[in-house]
């Protein structure tokens, strides 16, 4: 399945944005969704994940409380809803798809991008204090 993510820009801490994740086939809803980040010099990192009803969402001890994922497969899309930002939050967000299963992710040690198969391009967020 093919993403695009958008809604990325330049905002001060303690402010909010909703960034969108896009599929273009029909398929979309056969896919858990998750949103990753990377920040400079850094590894790539899980921040949320939904299922592919949109249920039972997921979220990174670091985002968990400001961060809130969503999903309408009607119109092939994902957003995530991003408050009080911190600096920290700094980086490109990439939102991915996965055919795994709830489970094998929710008993895995951790979420990583082995376990998402496709991937959009990325957003920048950048958070200034």
């Amino acid at each position: 399945v093919q993403l695009q993510a958008s809604g990325g820009g330049s905002v001060q801490a303690g402010d909010s944005l909703t960034l969108t994740c896009t599929a273009f086939e029909q398929t979309f809803s056969t896919y858990i969704i998750g949103w990753f980040r990377q920040a400079p010099g850094k590894e790539r990192e899980f921040v949320s994940s939904v299922t592919q009803g949109g249920f039972s969402p997921y979220y990174a001890d670091a985002v968990k409380g400001r961060f809130t994922i969503s999903r309408d497969n009607s119109r092939k899309t994902v957003w995530l809803r991003m408050n009080n930002l911190k600096v920290d939050d700094t980086a490109v967000y990439y939102c991915a798809a996965t055919l795994k299963t709830w489970t094998y992710l929710r008993t895995a040690t951790a979420v990583t991008p082995a376990d998402f198969s496709s991937w959009g391009r990325g957003t920048l967020v950048t958070v200034s204090s």
